[in-house]
């Protein structure tokens, strides 16, 4: 048939039902992916890159998770990016969102096959949604007034983020680290100002919170280890000796006195530029790029704290904690913005030696040190307190809370159940589905504790239907538990997020009829 061939070859299509089964399938298969960890008895997955080295993570957070494979199927990329965007957005619920998003998928898969059409699903999910978020909004506790209650709310809150993450043996300690640089940060959602630093050695629990700034590097020789009422230049400039940096150029001498001349100059040159870097009235001098024994030679006469190679992170964010700005040329030293701290001092982590500025300009500036068995532990454990940190600045700000442990889950379910027998028409059974898959998101953290799903949720469910219940699932105990007295807390923003984003994702996936794949451009052959 003639009319057949309108793509190159190569390309392929795939329509109607083919290509709503594919989108399908390969949303529910990252879903189940990503869904043991849900939780705080979810699990953790490695991920080997086939790569050089063979790099190992091994990480319980769904965005790292996603963000490593290298998906064919396209309705599951539109999942990874989901998860990609919570991750940035609000930092936390990155599993949730996609489990929550592949299970409208599954509920939408029957009522296709039920003849439905994908227009009237979206249409029910839409009013679902919508009507699951002030189910939320009428339930939220705000209590940024009263400090002392926000601060347990925020405890709470870090708390429950790092249940599910390795961190949950020692949450006490890091919920509280968390907190005290949140804190510290007074409302900015900046995490720039919270740097953290990764020490192999010691046990997680060593790990802890320092106000001021530490710079991994050491103290060159020669210099004092102690500097007190700082004033930093931070720079970015070349300070090995000036040779003759002209790409090509060719020195041509007579004789080797003449060679000596020439070197004799360039240290001429360089001798000019340190000084005019010391008429600034520094006693630290920081610079990015390497630093010869020449000037740092010149540098230690002047009792001037040098340090090199401090990597571009440190020095941006040295340069914003001290108040300083980053100089690269020295020819008038009153432009110049200065960095101040009280003191600069040598300290010792472990093995290693850092140095640690501290009295910063900048109050809310901290470093947490974090100390673990190997590198894979403090990784996962990094990425655990970044999502925690997130959350906390975003709940700063955003001071709304709700409680864990499946309950607003099931507070949307039942007011959406609600919806669904009042709505005539076929949208009642989509909305009825939106409500199926919101339970399904207890159902798998009972299920991950490796307990009897179907008994606890009918359990909450019967619970929930009591006037201001609190109950949810306490995984620790096994049964249906009361929420507010364990303190299990999650942050309004973050709920709204996976809601809507679950949804629109599913609506998105759902709107595919057709799928077109095309042969990439060959290549010619130009052998």
């Amino acid at each position: 048939m003639p009319g057949d061939n309108i793509f190159k070859d190569e390309a392929s299509e795939e329509k109607g039902e083919r290509a709503r089964l594919a989108s399908f399938v390969g949303a529910m298969a990252i879903a189940d992916l990503v869904k043991t960890t849900l939780g705080p008895k979810g699990m953790d997955k490695i991920l080997q890159s086939t790569g050089r080295g063979h790099e190992v993570t091994v990480t319980n957070d769904g965005a790292t998770i996603l963000k490593s494979l290298h998906i064919d199927n396209a309705a599951a990329k539109v999942l990874v990016d989901i998860s990609k965007v919570q991750d940035d957005e609000v930092g936390d619920g990155t599993t949730s969102v996609v489990v929550l998003a592949g299970e409208l998928l599954r509920e939408a898969e029957k009522l296709v096959a039920a003849k439905i059409h994908p227009m009237t699903i979206i249409s029910g999910y839409r009013m679902a949604a919508e009507c699951a978020r002030d189910a939320l909004l009428k339930k939220v506790v705000d209590n940024k007034a009263d400090s002392e209650r926000f601060k347990s709310d925020l405890m709470k809150i870090a708390k429950t983020t790092l249940s599910s993450k390795i961190l949950s043996q020692d949450k006490e300690h890091f919920a509280q680290l968390a907190v005290d640089a949140v804190m510290r940060l007074q409302g900015s959602t900046n995490l720039e100002s919270i740097q953290i630093i990764k020490k192999p050695g010691g046990s997680l629990k060593d790990s802890f919170l320092d106000e001021g700034f530490i710079l991994d590097k050491k103290i060159g020789l020669g210099q004092p280890k102690r500097i007190e009422n700082a004033k930093i230049l931070v720079a970015n400039t070349a300070m090995d000796t000036d040779k003759v940096k002209i790409y090509g150029a060719r020195v041509r001498v007579d004789s080797m006195s003449k060679v000596a001349e020439i070197e004799v100059a360039e240290k001429e040159k360089m001798r000019e530029k340190v000084k005019k870097i010391i008429g600034h009235g520094i006693n630290c001098f920081v610079n990015r790029q390497l630093i010869y024994n020449f000037p740092e030679e010149l540098f230690a006469d002047a009792g001037i704290l040098a340090i090199e190679h401090a990597d571009f992170d440190g020095i941006e964010r040295l340069a914003l904690v001290t108040g300083g700005e980053i100089a690269s040329t020295f020819d008038n030293p009153e432009s110049v913005k200065l960095g101040h701290c009280d003191l600069i001092e040598e300290i010792m982590i472990g093995e290693d030696k850092l140095i640690h500025f501290s009295g910063v300009e900048l109050g809310q500036a901290c470093t947490i040190v974090l100390r673990g068995a190997s590198h894979h532990v403090l990784d996962e454990a990094e990425r655990s307190l970044h999502d925690a940190l997130c959350v906390l600045s975003q709940t700063v700000n955003d001071s709304r809370v709700l409680l864990g442990g499946g309950w607003p889950e099931m507070i949307m379910a039942k007011e959406v159940d609600v919806l669904a027998k009042k709505t005539p028409g076929k949208k009642s059974h989509a909305i009825e589905a939106f409500a199926r898959a919101l339970l399904t998101i207890p159902t798998i953290i009972a299920d991950n504790a490796g307990l009897d799903s179907a008994e606890l949720v009918a359990k909450l469910r019967a619970e929930h239907h009591k006037e201001g219940c609190t109950a949810g699932i306490d995984v620790i105990s096994g049964t249906v538990g009361d929420m507010a007295e364990r303190g299990i807390s999650e942050a309004f923003k973050v709920k709204q997020a996976v809601l809507l984003s679950a949804t629109e994702a599913a609506e998105m996936i759902l709107r595919v009829d057709e799928i077109i794949t095309c042969a990439p451009r060959q290549r010619e052959n130009r052998m």
